[in-house]
């Protein structure tokens, strides 16, 4: 995690989301992205934007420089089947329930 980030100043991230295993897959997909030129929020904006049956995605951009950068996702390249073959071997459900503690919250 990036010294600095929302992710380590926060706590937005429990440590428990961060095993091996979900780490190199962010990893794997990060490489991914990096082949395409993009970084790996823009591959995952490009992920998502790809299926017509999404209509908006929220970016949770914390600055002018961080909005700019996901915006460069609508440049990017096209994800071709390779590259949407490469992603689903590594997006994968890591066992990660996002609100766990808004329900324990009641």
């Amino acid at each position: 995690m990036a010294a600095g980030s929302r992710g380590s100043r926060n706590g937005s991230l429990r440590r428990e989301y961060l095993s091996a295993e979900n780490v190199a897959r962010a990893r794997a997909l990060n490489v991914v992205a990096g082949r395409g030129g993009q970084k790996l929020a823009q591959l995952t904006l490009s992920w998502a934007l790809r299926d017509p049956r999404v209509t908006s995605v929220l970016i949770g951009a914390s600055s002018v420089a961080q909005l700019e950068e996901n915006l460069a996702a609508l440049d990017g390249p096209p994800l071709t089947d390779d590259v949407l073959i490469e992603i689903d071997k590594h997006a994968v459900d890591g066992g990660i329930d996002l609100w766990a503690r808004s329900r324990a919250a009641g």
